[in-house]
């Protein structure tokens, strides 16, 4: 969070220039955190709609992952009782 911002594109020129001027940092660097700081000031419904987003598709994953392990035991299992016999 802090890694400065290239503003190699207009819309990250456009916003890296109005954090700047809003919280004017003394090296004048503007980092992710600068960022996220003035977001959430200024467009919290955004910062609102990322965090669901990711927070649904990182329980999607998990709920993936489950089932995913859940199938490799039953293979690992199916396969232990079959050299078994």
């Amino acid at each position: 969070m802090s890694e400065q911002v290239k503003n190699d594109t207009p819309l990250k020129d456009l916003i890296v220039d109005f954090v700047g001027n809003k919280l004017n940092p003394e090296n004048d660097e503007v980092t992710i955190e600068h960022i996220t700081e003035v977001f959430s000031e200024e467009f919290p419904e955004f910062l609102l709609n990322m965090a669901e987003e990711n927070w649904i598709n990182g329980y999607t994953q998990a709920l993936n992952d489950v089932d995913f392990v859940k199938n490799e035991m039953k293979k690992q299992n199916v396969t232990e009782n079959h050299n078994q016999e």
